[in-house]
């Protein structure tokens, strides 16, 4: 494992998504508005559920957040699509802790279970991920992992076999 801290503030995920925090060619976060979580508190190469590695991180929801206003006129919901890009967002980050190097990217997802909304009337969710596996080889770096988000403690988003690489091309 590299030697990274186990939480992360805003001011350190503008610092992965700018690159300059497990260095260029690497696991980089998006930038703002695209960037779906305000702080990481807790990631690990050896927790969570199967003992493989976990994160958790929260994200903020405030009525003035972009994709309101889009999303529907008049009736305002966050894209679950943004909910499972913070998944593939974290999982990917998750890899980049860990010091494996090359730039993430999403490779798909078993199955997606949506059961509730976020409208701006909701305060925070909550991303939890835990991995299946942690695969770094000569020719292959994936993890794949099963996540939840929850909008203020009500799960809401359920997925199955995301799968994330690291490639330095």
């Amino acid at each position: 494992m590299a030697d990274y801290p186990t939480s992360f503030d805003k001011e350190a995920l503008l610092k992965c998504a700018a690159g300059d925090l497990f260095g260029p060619g690497n696991a980089q976060l998006p930038a703002p508005p695209m960037l779906m979580m305000d702080r990481i508190t807790d990631v690990s190469g050896d927790g969570g559920a199967h003992g493989k590695g976990h994160i958790t991180a929260e994200f903020d929801i405030t009525p003035d957040l972009w994709f309101f206003d889009c999303h529907f006129p008049g009736n305002p919901i966050m894209p679950g699509c943004l909910g499972l890009d913070g998944l593939w967002q974290l999982t990917g980050f998750n890899l980049g802790w860990r010091g494996w190097q090359g730039r993430g990217y999403a490779l798909g997802v078993g199955e997606v279970k949506l059961t509730g909304m976020v409208r701006p009337d909701r305060k925070m969710l909550t991303y939890k991920i835990d991995f299946t596996k942690a695969i770094q080889t000569r020719r292959l770096t994936m993890g794949v992992a099963d996540g939840i988000v929850e909008a203020d403690g009500e799960v809401i988003y359920q997925v199955k076999d995301m799968k994330v690489a690291l490639s330095e091309s």
